[in-house]
């Protein structure tokens, strides 16, 4: 058996890639109030510092920074993975089993990355809020609803027309 050996820092900076096991899927906007609802009730007691958030139909991508003495993002994403299935089995009907462990809705794991500095920040942050257009969902990031694009050009920390017209040499992260 091979074992998934995870980094984990107290108060460390993440980014996440978490995909639906139907990569044809649009479930993750389609019922986005789910998912909303999932994430508010698990980061209640347990919250984050959200650096950065996309949702797209069939994955979604993460900022997240901890808390001073935390390193359990684990059970964060186990519960709102978990939570989003139970809402969503209310609202749809789901046929898609995994022998002997319920539903399979989401991929079992997700990408994980401990941002080293700065640099590697930004260029996280870029890749989250291009997704879209990479992905062809839009043409312009501006355009794309389910993304924390939106609150940073509010703040002024990004022009409404970033990522326009450009080619952005982001990498390739989580996917």
């Amino acid at each position: 058996m091979v074992h998934y050996r995870r980094s984990r820092v107290p108060g460390g900076t993440y980014f996440f890639t978490l995909t639906l096991q139907d990569r044809t899927s649009t479930l993750l906007v389609d019922h986005i109030d789910l998912l909303r609802q999932a994430w508010r009730k698990h980061l209640l007691n347990r919250p984050v510092e959200n650096l950065a958030v996309v949702v797209l139909p069939d994955h979604l991508h993460v900022l997240w920074r901890l808390p001073e003495n935390d390193m359990d993002y684990s059970s964060r994403w186990r519960g709102i993975k978990a939570e989003f299935t139970r809402l969503l089995r209310k609202r749809v009907f789901i046929a898609s089993r995994r022998k002997g462990s319920g539903f399979a809705l989401w991929q079992r794991r997700y990408w994980e990355h401990m941002i080293r500095d700065e640099e590697d920040l930004r260029r996280h942050m870029s890749y989250i809020h291009f997704n879209p257009v990479k992905h062809g969902c839009v043409s312009q990031v501006v355009d794309w609803p389910h993304s924390t694009f939106h609150k940073y050009v509010k703040d002024g920390l990004y022009p409404a027309d970033w990522g326009y017209g450009e080619l952005l040499a982001l990498g390739e992260f989580g996917e």
